[in-house]
């Protein structure tokens, strides 16, 4: 139970890094304070949701691009979370593609190399 919980947390605490930090490093990036926190959690549960799916998908029908299928969640959760109600909107090609890859890779490491310092301790 709490692997789970500081999975979810990971989970959250990185989405919210990462969005951040999109919206720091890109102009067209817009990041509305009041909606922030919808925004990390609509991306997290969808980015989460399509994960597996995707995987699935890819394995499935194009393997060689398996790998990939993490990244294009993550290209898809911005675009629901950038929706009406979340509290993002990417605006431009180019912005969209360097969103996507900088939530991605900031995600990635922070799954890797967070649980590691925060269950270091809960091994012994």
């Amino acid at each position: 139970m709490k692997k789970l919980m500081i999975g979810i947390g990971v989970q959250l605490g990185s989405s919210a890094v990462a969005i951040i930090a999109a919206a720091l490093l890109l102009p067209r990036f817009h990041l509305g304070l009041s909606g922030f926190l919808t925004a990390v959690i609509i991306f997290t549960v969808v980015q989460s949701l399509l994960n597996g799916f995707v995987a699935r998908l890819a394995t499935t029908h194009v393997p060689a691009l398996s790998g990939l299928s993490s990244l294009v969640s993550t290209l898809l959760a911005l675009i629901i979370a950038n929706l009406p109600f979340g509290g993002i909107r990417i605006h431009g090609f180019l912005t969209w593609v360097f969103a996507a890859l900088i939530v991605w890779v900031i995600t990635g490491l922070c799954a890797v190399v967070v649980p590691k310092y925060l269950l270091k301790g809960s091994d012994k």
